[in-house]
């Protein structure tokens, strides 16, 4: 079951991260279809695999609700996500977060000193953190939503991630 669930895995985030990287969006079909194939692989497996599958995209679609509520992940990074935590299930979810946040901002230094606004970034950066540390209070400027706003195809970042905390660890099922 390893090889179907890698392939599996593989034949989601393949075409997720093309999508992402040329038209910046990734579309409902490969997301949808990479998160039915991963509960049908648990399912063969067993009952308790599946819904461990379930509980893992559940899981994963609310962690990554206030980021995308916030306009820092788009549409299809969260469901690419909720596939992926149906890959992952619970027990291997948080870590694939962990890693799959890390290469972001990986990729997002990298962006930022490409375009040469890695200064302008950390600052916009610390004036997120400065309004989270108030709780959002009306007299603490954000710095999000200003002009020349770096974006990443952040699906790039979950397919790194989300491969190497699969072949680090084992695979989930």
């Amino acid at each position: 079951m390893p090889t179907f669930s890698t392939m599996a895995l593989l034949a989601l985030l393949g075409p997720a991260c093309w999508f992402d990287v040329r038209e910046r969006r990734i579309p409902n079909v490969v997301t949808v279809a990479g998160a039915i194939g991963a509960l049908l692989l648990r399912l063969s497996v067993g009952l308790g695999v599946f819904l461990d599958g379930m509980l893992g995209a559940g899981l994963a679609l609310l962690v990554v609700l206030t980021p995308f509520a916030l306009g820092w992940l788009g549409g299809g990074d969260v469901k690419l996500l909720g596939a992926v935590g149906a890959f992952m299930g619970v027990d291997r979810l948080f870590g694939a977060l962990l890693v799959i946040a890390a290469v972001g901002g990986l990729l997002a230094v990298v962006e930022a000193t490409r375009k040469r606004a890695l200064g302008r970034t950390l600052i916009g950066t610390l004036g997120v953190a400065r309004q989270w540390a108030v709780f959002g209070r009306a007299d603490v400027a954000s710095g999000v939503g200003l002009s020349g706003t770096l974006s990443v195809p952040y699906g790039v970042a979950i397919a790194i991630g989300s491969l190497a905390w699969w072949f680090m660890g084992g695979m989930a099922f």
